[in-house]
């Protein structure tokens, strides 16, 4: 059983910053899919960005490419999302998720396939 604990969210004015970290309690950490995902009030859980275990394979949403980052920390078994430029539509609860197995790429984009999550962390973004 893995266990996420994000961390890092708040408020933030429109264009901010902030740093969300998720810390796992696996030791195996380092081999695991890590993503975040996140969901405003009303709407589905979405994809946000994706790591692959040893950081070769990346992806990002359309909607936060080139203001968001994605990096992990193996010997720390966390990772991390970096947000900038934050704009008030990026208001959600943020979780990471992670996968022991592995995925196809079209997987990566589908929190059905993550098996543990974390209890999410609020950002709020105000204009």
């Amino acid at each position: 059983q893995v266990q996420l604990v994000e961390s890092g969210g708040g408020l933030v004015e429109a264009g901010g910053s902030l740093r969300l970290s998720c810390a796992a309690s696996e030791r195996t950490f380092s081999s695991d899919i890590m993503a975040w995902f996140r969901q405003a009030p009303g709407k589905e859980r979405e994809f946000v960005a994706v790591i692959t275990g040893a950081g070769g394979n990346i992806y990002f949403a359309d909607s936060v490419k080139g203001r968001f980052t994605i990096s992990r920390d193996n010997a720390k078994s966390t990772g991390y999302l970096q947000m900038n430029s934050l704009k008030p539509e990026d208001t959600a609860v943020y979780y990471c998720a992670a996968s022991t197995g592995l995925l196809l790429r079209s997987q990566y984009y589908q929190p059905n396939f993550y098996r543990f999550w974390g209890q999410g962390t609020q950002v709020t973004v105000s204009s």
